[in-house]
């Protein structure tokens, strides 16, 4: 009935209260992974990097100052995180890490099938933007934050987020178009 608020949940695990420390996890685990596993391409990695930047907010929590949103404050440090993990290892695609679709319902495989090479295809051109570039569309496109959101994210100003997601998008254009020729 009533939804506590992240600031409520930061409130009582700052106090040790572990419950709402695991609710607070459990309501971006998802988002997180996923950002995760668009970033590195690999479900393994992802799930490597979920747990670091998990671990780094546990550790930092008493640090967020409330001024911002909780959400963005968190993918600010999964940014870092990511950036990290780039310096630590070069990423890799394969096709066995991309996520499965399952068939719902009466859904007829073919169109599933033709979504889930779609997404594939994204989620590979993805992998051949640079850094920067892909974690702007991750962060306008998955994780829908303004621009504004996203410049402070990432340290950058307004202009330079959208300039660099039209160039990813133009690149991202221009990739997919060649695997359609």
């Amino acid at each position: 009935m009533f939804t506590t608020t992240d600031e409520q949940l930061i409130k009582k695990a700052l106090k040790g209260n572990k419950k709402a420390w695991f609710s607070l996890i459990g309501r971006y685990e998802r988002a997180i992974f996923n950002y995760g596993v668009r970033m590195t391409g690999n479900r393994d990695d992802s799930l490597d990097l979920m747990q670091d930047i998990f671990v780094s907010v546990f550790r930092n929590l008493s640090s967020y100052q409330g001024t911002g949103a909780f959400k963005s404050w968190l993918f600010r440090i999964a940014h870092y995180r990511c950036i990290e993990f780039y310096r630590r290892k070069k990423p890799h695609v394969s096709l066995d890490d991309t996520p499965e679709i399952e068939c719902a319902g009466n859904a007829t495989p073919e169109p599933l099938l033709q979504g889930a090479q779609q997404q594939q295809r994204l989620h590979m051109a993805m992998q051949t933007l640079p850094i920067n570039q892909r974690a702007v569309v991750e962060l306008k496109f998955f994780g829908q934050f303004t621009f504004d959101e996203i410049a402070e994210q990432l340290g950058v100003s307004a202009n330079t987020v959208k300039s660099r997601l039209y160039s990813a998008l133009a690149k991202l254009k221009s990739h997919l178009e060649v695997e359609y020729v």
